[in-house]
């Protein structure tokens, strides 16, 4: 039986702005990856010492890789204003005077697991998965059109509860975690909402065809993909049934 949801059903005829942020938010609730079973072991306490070292090391690919994407769009936008606007995501992470950025807030995270930071950094240890996905995702946003580029970010809007459910559940149940090390998560409650809100009037604004509300959606499916995929790897390779790829890391417990 073919069952429709809010991401499989097409788009024949153009919605309002409204119908479309409403199915946008459907989608997010079917498949963003705070559903995906690792978060669950990951937040309820569930893994050890090593498995959190594992995500927080393959983690690491995804968050080197934003200011990346970012810079690649900002190449591609003439308009002077929206190049301002999106300015701010790669300071977010890579940091900009006083303000360490999102990069080294997750650097202080690996480095309180006790993990060696260049090899952290080095990315070797990462899955083939996690670092295939991740750079899938920054293909996508160098050469796909400004429109999917941009409502790729979209899966932003779902963030605030993952690192809320994140922050509280780690804190509470790994006597390895302290406020410290989920600096990073706290700072992205505020950031990542302004980012969410800014990328949601630009789809507003601009995805007014049928044809261009379907690349939204499109878009925010490949980006949950990306997102769901790296989980994916991470528990076939340190939960169930432990198939790390050879080069990987591997916990020492």
């Amino acid at each position: 039986m073919n069952i429709r949801t809010a991401s499989t059903t097409p788009i024949t005829q153009a919605m309002t702005a409204d119908a479309l942020e409403a199915r946008l938010f459907e989608i997010g609730a079917e498949r963003y990856h705070n559903l995906h079973p690792f978060h669950d072991l990951l937040h309820s306490g569930q893994l050890n010492r090593g498995q959190v070292q594992a995500w927080a090391l393959n983690r690491y690919c995804y968050q080197a890789a934003i200011p990346m994407k970012d810079a690649s769009l900002m190449g591609r936008i003439d308009d002077r204003e929206l190049r301002r606007e999106w300015m701010h995501r790669i300071t977010d992470h890579d940091g900009y005077d006083d303000d360490e950025g999102g990069i080294m807030r997750w650097l202080i995270l690996t480095d309180g697991l006790g993990l060696d930071r260049d090899y952290v950094v080095s990315q070797d240890g990462a899955l083939p998965a996690v670092r295939l996905a991740v750079d899938a995702y920054i293909r996508y946003v160098r050469e796909k059109p400004l429109l999917q580029a941009i409502a790729s970010s979209l899966t932003e809007l779902f963030a605030p509860k993952i690192h809320r459910d994140r922050i509280a559940g780690m804190l509470k149940n790994y006597d390895f975690i302290d406020d410290r090390l989920m600096t990073y998560g706290t700072t992205r409650l505020n950031q990542a909402p302004v980012d969410a809100d800014f990328a949601l009037q630009y789809v507003r604004r601009h995805a007014l065809r049928a044809d261009q509300q379907q690349d939204v959606i499109n878009a925010l499916l490949f980006k949950l993909n990306v997102l769901w995929i790296q989980l994916d790897a991470l528990y076939l390779a340190y939960v169930n049934p432990g198939l790390i790829a050879p080069g990987a890391f591997i916990p020492e417990e």
